[in-house]
């Protein structure tokens, strides 16, 4: 099969197209054949080296973590999938996604669905439970709520948007005055151009911020939080990270940053929210799988709007 792997550490250009052999799966697993993926900055850090310490020195390696695509063979104690169903989830760490073929585990992954294209699919999971998990489980939020996304118009942030709302939260998005527009139609109910206005120092206080860009810390934005509201990010500094310890065993405001925990039951909610048209993908671009280099390298400018999709095969 055609993948794109690298084998050492390094800048886009380490992406190399290539030729190398299908995954074998385990009994737990799906063998899919993917059509689509995309581009998260976990990606590109990894590439980078990043996260080396995690992800080890043995090449080579294929990175990509959204996946889209159709069920060519099941393992032996895989129950809820069959051939030839149109599925969307993630590969395990530290990703398989960049290729014709990837072995997915069960239970993450879901029927895809079936109003998305298999690159509007392949642009959802990740940053989708990112945002669902850190607004629900982490937020607990609640009808009525006033939620601030900072970085409303990124991947997570978009979808974070959409999700607070879909939950019966009053949003407020922050973003750059040529995302404004797209923002507003996500369905916020406030937008501030951080460009002409710091939110931190708005008149307004919320119950949750959720830093989608990771740009922030509590100590930075505490007066704009109400006395028993909650930072959340999924980028901590050291600053947050210390934050988070210090506030987790005091009253009052709560500094917490979590990793997403990719699982079939969200992947199942978020699909159900888009077949009722409670949300909907915003890409970018979408580049084919031998263009990733180019991808990767767009992402890291961090200006992309939504997603970056690549597509795999037709």
């Amino acid at each position: 099969m055609k993948a794109v792997v690298i084998r050492r550490y390094g800048a886009a250009e380490v992406l190399q197209y290539e030729d190398v052999e299908q995954p074998k799966i385990q009994p737990t697993q799906l063998l899919v054949k993917v059509r689509a993926s995309s581009v998260n900055p976990i990606d590109w850090k990894i590439r980078k080296g990043m996260l080396s310490l995690i992800t080890g020195s043995k090449f080579p390696k294929i990175l990509g973590f959204d996946v889209a695509g159709d069920v060519v063979a099941v393992g032996s104690g895989v129950t809820r999938f069959k051939l030839g169903d149109a599925i969307y989830g993630s590969t395990s760490f530290p990703g398989g996604g960049y290729a014709e073929f990837a072995a997915v585990k069960e239970n993450l992954a879901a029927l895809k669905p079936t109003n998305l294209s298999y690159e509007e699919a392949a642009a959802v999971p990740l940053v989708a439970l990112t945002a669902l998990q850190a607004l629900r489980d982490q937020g607990n939020i609640q009808t009525g709520q006033t939620v601030l996304i900072n970085g409303a118009a990124s991947g997570v942030g978009s979808f974070a948007v959409q999700i607070a709302k879909a939950l019966g939260a009053v949003v407020t998005g922050v973003s750059s005055t040529k995302n404004l527009d797209l923002v507003k139609s996500l369905g916020t109910d406030r937008v501030i151009d951080y460009t002409q206005q710091d939110f931190a120092q708005d008149t307004a206080q919320y119950d949750i911020i959720f830093d989608a860009v990771g740009k922030r810390s509590l100590s930075q934005i505490k007066r704009v939080l109400k006395p028993n509201g909650i930072y959340i990010t999924t980028l901590p500094s050291p600053e947050v990270f210390l934050e988070s310890v210090l506030t987790a065993f005091l009253p009052g405001q709560k500094a917490k940053f979590f990793f997403e925990k990719p699982n079939t039951q969200d992947l199942v909610y978020i699909k159900e929210l888009i077949e009722a048209g409670k949300i909907r993908v915003v890409i970018d671009r979408t580049y084919p799988l031998q263009e990733l280099a180019a991808a990767h390298a767009y992402s890291e400018t961090e200006r992309a709007v939504g997603k970056i999709a690549i597509a795999v095969s037709s």
